[in-house]
């Protein structure tokens, strides 16, 4: 862990725009310094979300629910290189073609350890097996699960301390994506005319 809190970020504009380079622990040490990022969604062949549950000794939010994986591009690294490179280190994930969702930037405080993430955060989707086989770093990951993103939702609303602050809003990207990208497409919301099938009124 500490090895990787001494790896080179880059660090960016609102914009996006590469601005320099500074170490992991830097970037995320108060008030915090905006760097690229990237969150990994995935769905299974059932329409299910994959979260992971981060280890007790992470810097930043340990223990709380997250997305499939997440990471940092050294400088000048492809987005879906360093992408797919976490999640063979991360979870032992291989051959997952991923698609961009999109970018969510926010900032956020872990109020146990005063670190903060204030990340340009790029949304990947890619779309998995029902149950594929998992190598998780414990290091890493202290747990994985799969959910309807209905549930996921409705837990998330009902006990946002459990899960890691940016999840809304990469959910919220990936969502906005479901109705072009088809790995995405189980996330999309129901419409009136939807919900007026369920209900019986058509």
């Amino acid at each position: 862990m500490v090895g990787r809190e001494l790896q080179l970020v880059e660090l960016v504009g609102a914009d996006g725009s590469a601005t320099g380079s500074c170490t992991v622990a830097e970037a995320h040490a108060a008030p915090g310094r905006l760097h690229r990022a990237f969150s990994v969604m995935l769905l299974d062949d059932v329409g299910r979300v994959m979260v992971q549950q981060r280890a007790a000794v992470k810097t930043r939010f340990p223990l709380r629910w997250a997305n499939a994986c997440c990471g940092h591009p050294a400088p000048g690294q492809a987005v879906f290189d360093a992408a797919t490179q976490r999640m063979i280190e991360e979870i032992g994930l291989r051959g997952v073609g991923l698609h961009l969702a999109g970018v969510h930037l926010y900032r956020a405080e872990d109020p146990q350890t005063g670190r903060v993430e204030y990340e340009y955060d790029h949304v990947l989707v890619g779309r998995v097996p029902v149950e594929p086989c998992l190598q998780l770093d414990p290091a890493e990951v202290a747990g994985v699960g799969w959910v309807t993103p209905d549930l996921l939702r409705a837990d998330m609303s009902d006990c946002p301390d459990r899960y890691a602050p940016w999840l809304l809003g990469v959910l919220s990207v990936a969502t906005e994506a479901a109705g072009r990208l088809p790995a995405a497409a189980a996330l999309a919301l129901p419409t009136a005319s939807d919900s007026a099938v369920t209900d019986g009124v058509v």
